[in-house]
């Protein structure tokens, strides 16, 4: 019988991913067959999982959702804030955004009920792309496209070296293979530009394409396997998307 880590039983249900599982955990509050369970404990399908005192299992199938957020919704599970992606959306199961996409935005976000595939995907450093277009406030020159391709000081470092190029007078688009907070506002920032609207249009194989803003679909089974490909051969290192 296959043994796994707690922390992944807990996430292939869909109750959460393996970081928030392993917050539970040392916090003493799951118990695996009735006692109080450590960091690194091994399961098998056979052991009864409590979370707060509530059996978890594997009761539906995995979901994986491509969804255009509009602006204005925030991408929190936490039910209480005004805007939250989880009460917006309605979805009759429980699932989770996967990394972010701030409040000011609109665009591709991933959900999902599959908490393995969050580390699988946040671990991608290598093949993690992501496009965005984006509209600033003053025309766009050579050496702003130049400027930010190269890297720009944010946050205490220098952003990766990125593709940038030029759409129209006050429009471009951008590749990251980087999750900074607000990243693409405060490289356009530090630049003398602000962001009119930004608009994330690509994760790794994944487009928006003709989706609709507020509306979402389910992955096709062609880009869930190529993007599982994808993540196969990434750094073991977290970057938020």
């Amino acid at each position: 019988m296959e043994l796994k880590r707690l922390n992944k039983a807990i996430a292939e249900t869909g109750y959460c991913s393996r970081r928030e599982a392993d917050k539970l955990i040392e916090s003493g509050r799951v118990k695996v067959n009735g006692t109080t369970a450590d960091l690194g404990v091994k399961v098998t399908s056979e052991d009864t999982i409590k979370v707060k005192g509530q059996t978890i299992t594997r009761q539906v199938g995995n979901i994986y959702l491509a969804f255009n957020k509009p602006v204005g919704i925030t991408c929190t599970t936490d039910t209480h804030i005004k805007g939250n992606i989880i009460t917006y959306l309605n979805y009759p199961e429980r699932i989770f955004p996967i990394g972010r996409l701030d409040k000011p935005s609109e665009g591709l976000i991933f959900l999902t009920n599959d908490g393995d595939i969050v580390n699988k995907i946040l671990r991608s450093r290598n093949n993690h792309e992501k496009e965005y277009v984006v509209r600033v406030n003053k025309r766009i020159t050579s050496d702003f496209i130049k400027k930010m391709g190269n890297g720009v000081p944010i946050l205490d470092t220098v952003t990766k070296k990125c593709k940038v190029w030029r759409v129209d007078d006050f429009t471009f688009k951008i590749i990251l293979t980087q999750g900074l907070n607000r990243q693409i506002r405060r490289m356009c920032e530090y630049l003398d530009y602000n962001v009119k609207t930004l608009q994330r249009l690509r994760i790794m194989n994944i487009s928006l394409g003709s989706l609709k803003v507020g509306k979402y679909r389910s992955f096709t089974k062609t880009e869930l396997q190529t993007l599982l490909n994808l993540c196969e051969d990434s750094a073991k290192t977290f970057d938020e998307i």
